[in-house]
């Protein structure tokens, strides 16, 4: 059924165009007409072929691989949409690039999910509705709102319904604990921690296991997959202090490098993840299962657009 308001307005960038296409069916409307190519020199060039006069527009576009082209691409889109005098422009991100870079880590670091924000900002966005951010702080990197949508709702409701004997939800490190215990709640599950360090970047260690896993099937849960160091770390300990089957979980599968043999290796069931980035299938492994975010970002996206309240989709179905 089409969607009655013909201000709220749709167009994608070239991220993930199988996402934005399902968003777009769930919301019951057609994607803008954009096109988009390059100069001879690579520079980015859109056109935008539908009117966008006085219209509530929503871009969809993960900054994920390759992170520089696709967040330039964002800008090049919003700039086009401001100077074809959208009423309000509303950037929708299923995966936030360069959101690991939160803080300064060391000094003469820098703060590049706060320079994103900036960039977004600057170009026209009016709004921002992103997924599973890697820091909740980022939200206050902006000056403009941001409706910040959780992962945790859509893969509690797989797991639920998967009934799996004694589980227990395990966070990967301690940052990640927060998110954990959101899974642990809804699944009615203990939660453990997997103690670790990282002595230089893209090397960790696993130092010990907080909390009992043993003879119980073990949930690993993240925001982000990206070499699978950790998760694959993580599930060699788990195995070791006696868990029985190990799942782990991820709202972001970057999966660069290594990511795709090392969860091919270790002793996972299965690896549930969804579709924010868009996987290359077959990805080289059967271990894979991909859950869609477009129903939830679809709902969104209306609520903003009817000025409605987003709180309960935070919370798993039941």
């Amino acid at each position: 059924m089409a969607y009655s308001d013909p201000t709220l307005k749709l167009f994608s960038c070239s991220s993930n165009p199988k996402l934005a296409q399902s968003i777009a069916g769930h919301i019951g409307v057609e994607l803008g007409n954009a096109i988009m190519n390059r100069f001879s020199d690579g520079e980015i060039h859109i056109q935008l072929e539908d009117s966008v006069r006085g219209s509530d527009v929503y871009v969809i576009q993960s900054t994920s691989a390759p992170v520089n082209d696709h967040l330039i691409e964002l800008l090049v889109m919003v700039d086009a949409l401001k100077r074809a005098s959208a009423k309000t422009i509303n950037v929708v991100m299923p995966y936030y690039g360069y959101a690991r870079q939160d803080r300064k880590a060391r000094s003469r670091d820098p703060i590049t999910a706060k320079l994103v924000a900036n960039l977004i900002e600057t170009a026209g966005a009016h709004r921002v509705i992103a997924m599973d951010l890697h820091a909740m702080q980022i939200q206050g990197f902006f000056d403009i709102p941001v409706d910040h949508l959780l992962g945790v709702p859509i893969l509690g409701d797989y797991f639920q319904s998967k009934r799996l004997a004694s589980p227990v939800v395990v966070s990967p490190d301690h940052g990640g604990v927060v998110r954990a215990r959101r899974l642990a709640d809804t699944l009615q599950a203990p939660l453990a921690i997997i103690d670790k360090r990282r002595p230089e970047p893209g090397v960790v260690e696993v130092m010990n296991i907080i909390g009992d896993v043993s003879g119980r099937t073990a949930i690993l849960i993240d925001d982000i997959i990206d070499t699978a160091g950790t998760i694959a770390l993580a599930a060699n300990a788990l195995t070791q202090a006696g868990a029985g089957a190990i799942y782990a979980c991820c709202t972001h599968p970057v999966l660069s490098g290594p990511a795709i043999e090392r969860l091919h290796s270790a002793p996972l069931v299965e690896i549930v993840v969804t579709d924010t980035i868009p996987l290359k299938m077959p990805c080289g492994t059967d271990k894979v299962k991909v859950l869609s975010v477009a129903p939830l970002m679809a709902e969104a996206i209306v609520r903003v657009h009817e000025q409605r309240s987003l709180s309960d989709l935070f919370e798993p179905h039941v």
